[in-house]
């Protein structure tokens, strides 16, 4: 992980805004495959399916899943189990 100062960011970053359902499941999916268990996965969405697609998909796959959401951003926080 990268430090700044005392700020922690994300080992890895995917870009989904403006993508519809499934890109934004099926991008976190490959990028999931190649990340070491414990790995931090930061998914940025905009797509309103997304609310649902992705924190279901962590469940199913074993994955920790936190949302925060501002304005038309989604963003989400996946520890890869």
């Amino acid at each position: 992980m990268a430090r700044i100062g005392c700020w922690f960011l994300p080992s890895e970053i995917i870009d989904a805004c403006g993508l519809k359902c499934p890109l934004p499941v099926l991008k976190m999916e490959k990028r999931l495959a190649s990340m070491a268990s414990g790995a931090t996965l930061t998914v940025l969405a905009t797509d309103p399916m997304a609310r649902i697609d992705i924190p279901l998909f962590c469940r199913q796959h074993g994955h920790a899943c936190s949302l925060e959401a501002a304005a038309d951003t989604m963003r989400f926080t996946i520890v890869k189990g």
